[in-house]
């Protein structure tokens, strides 16, 4: 069984529309803050990543279901998991509930890039750290 990664946060004013509606294009930041809380939470950052190994991660691609609105003041929990691996990417597994309902299920692709935009083998340290969180499927 993996470990998953827990972001809990409030939905404030500026996160939505003039109904008191969660904007959607706002779900991706809750994402991105999701994933950047995780990095913290093994012991990286995203300036750490940069500083240290000279490479990025960046988003390739992201497909959202959105299932049901986030309200104003909403507390919403993001669970995130690693779905697969491979050499230089991964795909993040990532679920915005509100209480036991799903608001939004999304599959973001993650790729390792150096500082000229290529893609690198994700370094071994992080690939150790990250390992718990791994679904049952890697690829090479």
């Amino acid at each position: 069984m993996h470990k998953n990664f827990f972001f809990n946060f409030k939905v404030y004013y500026e996160d939505t529309d003039s109904g008191g509606v969660v904007y959607y294009a706002n779900y991706l930041k809750f994402l991105e803050r999701a994933r950047t809380e995780a990095l913290f939470s093994i012991g990286f950052s995203n300036k750490k990543i940069k500083d240290i190994f000279n490479s990025l991660i960046i988003v390739k691609s992201c497909n959202i279901e959105y299932k049901k609105s986030a309200h104003l003041e909403d507390e919403l929990n993001v669970r995130s998991f690693v779905k697969s691996i491979t050499r230089t990417s991964f795909f993040m597994n990532q679920i915005i509930t509100k209480e036991d309902q799903i608001i939004i299920e999304a599959q973001v692709h993650l790729v390792f890039i150096n500082e000229e935009g290529k893609p690198i083998k994700i370094p071994d340290e992080i690939y150790s750290k990250f390992k718990p969180y791994f679904c049952d499927t890697i690829k090479v």
